[in-house]
């Protein structure tokens, strides 16, 4: 699964994938710099403690990415 979300303060889109079968958790922040997790649990855990709703022209967005993000977690159980 990849995503992109529109951040306020930013012209290049924040991206977060996750890639179960390649084993690839990774995050592109609004300033360009990354992420990379060793599961999806720890990057769903950064996303939830360092992302929010207000960051996003479209807060949907945000919620829209927590809700896939929690549909593959539930998937690898």
């Amino acid at each position: 699964m990849r995503m992109q979300l529109i951040a306020k303060d930013s012209a290049i889109p924040c991206e977060v994938t996750a890639d179960a079968d390649n084993g690839i958790y990774t995050i592109r922040k609004n300033d360009t710099s990354g992420e990379v997790f060793n599961d999806l649990t720890s990057l769903i855990s950064w996303v939830q403690e360092y992302w929010g709703p207000d960051q996003f022209v479209a807060h949907s967005q945000y919620n829209e990415l927590l809700a896939k993000l929690s549909d593959l977690e539930k998937d690898d159980l």
